[in-house]
């Protein structure tokens, strides 16, 4: 069962946007200690979740999948529930789907409340290690860090899973027998906390190795992908990022259920080892539990606005993007201004970019202003996004923010990647708004004055 759906990205989505706007760390890919690659970790496994599954008395057990477009896939997020629910027949599975196409955990800190936690659930699976490719390993560890503890401190006996998956520039990783730089990172969170984690990928390079997976490939022909040619290599992708459904999904789906015998014995299956996850003393003192999504007020606003109305009967943008962006307003005139003061050490805006994308006029504090197009190369259509105004900033300061939306738009022609061209020729009109879709303002720190 299926309470949150929520829209897939095209498979055409790249590792150019996937690896965007992440801040690079002092460190560099390669001087970064790679973990050995183990497909599971139990650690202290899942024993409040476990517990709950073998009572078998008709109970509802909610599963979350946190991630990126590989979970929004309708694969190892919906195979792994299908299989959940048939190894535990009498309990009744619930799937909270929160999975972003093309976002990372520097998103998903700031969602998880809104996305996962008031939906109260009793598995989280926790998917990033892809779309974090090009994080500094500190920015993981932040992020990462601060999705655990918000858990946690939310209700200390959900169980946590890192799930990796893999793409095509940690093949080779994988290969030698080591975990990419955002695994690795990652799973220095999952030793500090004791959880479980499975890497997808372990089989599937194996096989890449081995001459029986090809890892890119065209997609086979109507119908072979559902049923594949043993005595064929098995084409696990067409974009050496997004698994084939019947291919590559199916072999991650496979790693779940050989990991899951194992997090079964930890403890020898006993419940008097589901001791509630204490809140032990942070990896990094700078983690970003704190994290939240601020509606944007009245106050904030100035100029052309209009709320965008959601409902069934109401606006095709704020129907369609409902779920993960409950309020949505969209600034309709040059002029149009966000502004707000606030005390803390992060600011951002959750929003949309999109073919009739304009571009803002930022400034923080009294930095430079700067100038942040709402359009990108892949903007043939609209999708979820997040703007970085600051971080690392003084949380000791009050800090000014204002976004304005410019006369001037963005050359949407010469930003649009080539083989994109050709509809911007033929809908011209398409492009030819420059507005700006934002939902919330994501903060580490409060707002102050009568915001």
């Amino acid at each position: 069962m299926n309470l949150f759906p929520f829209r897939v990205l095209p498979l055409s989505l790249a590792l150019g946007i996937l690896w965007s706007s992440v801040p690079s760390g002092a460190q560099t890919p390669d001087d970064y200690p790679r973990r050995e690659a183990v497909e599971c970790r139990t650690r202290g496994g899942i024993p409040h979740v476990l517990a709950k599954l073998r009572k078998g008395d008709g109970s509802e057990i909610r599963v979350a999948y946190l991630g990126g477009s590989i979970t929004a896939a309708p694969g190892w997020r919906v195979k792994s529930l299908a299989w959940l629910q048939e190894r535990f027949p009498k309990q009744k599975l619930v799937e909270i789907n929160a999975a972003i196409g093309g976002t990372g955990s520097d998103l998903g800190v700031f969602r998880n409340e809104q996305d996962v936690l008031r939906h109260r659930p009793d598995l989280i699976f926790v998917e990033f290690a892809v779309n974090d490719g090009g994080a500094s390993p500190e920015r993981i560890h932040q992020a990462m860090e601060g999705i655990v503890r918000q858990t946690w401190t939310a209700n200390p006996e959900m169980d946590i899973i890192f799930v990796y998956t893999l793409s095509q520039p940690f093949l080779a990783d994988l290969q030698a027998g080591k975990f990419s730089r955002s695994a690795s990172a990652m799973e220095e969170l999952a030793d500090h906390y004791g959880m479980p984690s499975i890497h997808f990928g372990l089989e599937v390079a194996a096989r890449e190795k081995a001459g029986t997976l090809i890892f890119k490939g065209e997609k086979p022909a109507e119908g072979a992908e559902a049923k594949p040619d043993p005595k064929v290599a098995m084409v696990f992708s067409t974009d050496g990022v997004h698994p084939l459904v019947e291919t590559g999904h199916q072999l991650y789906l496979e790693a779940i259920a050989r990991s899951w015998e194992k997090l079964e014995a930890v403890g020898d299956g006993k419940e008097s080892a589901a001791v509630a996850h204490g809140l032990i003393a942070p990896l990094r003192p700078d983690h970003w539990a704190a994290a939240k999504l601020v509606p944007l007020s009245d106050a904030m606003r100035s100029g052309g606005w209009e709320k965008l109305d959601g409902s069934e009967s109401g606006d095709l943008m704020a129907k369609r993007f409902a779920r993960q962006m409950p309020e949505m307003w969209k600034a309709t005139e040059p002029g149009a201004t966000l502004k707000f003061r606030f005390k803390g050490t992060v600011a951002g805006i959750y929003d949309l970019v999109g073919p009739d994308g304009g571009q803002l006029k930022i400034r923080l504090d009294d930095k430079p202003e700067r100038i942040a197009p709402r359009f990108d190369a892949y903007c043939t259509y609209h999708r979820l996004s997040k703007l970085d105004i600051g971080s690392g900033l003084d949380p000791d300061m009050v800090h000014e923010v204002s976004l304005t939306l410019d006369s001037a738009g963005p050359d949407k022609m010469k930003i649009l990647f080539e083989h994109n061209r050709p509809d911007m020729e033929k809908n011209p009109e398409k492009y030819a708004g420059k507005v700006w879709y934002a939902g919330a303002v994501m903060l580490i720190g409060d707002v102050v004055g009568d915001q």
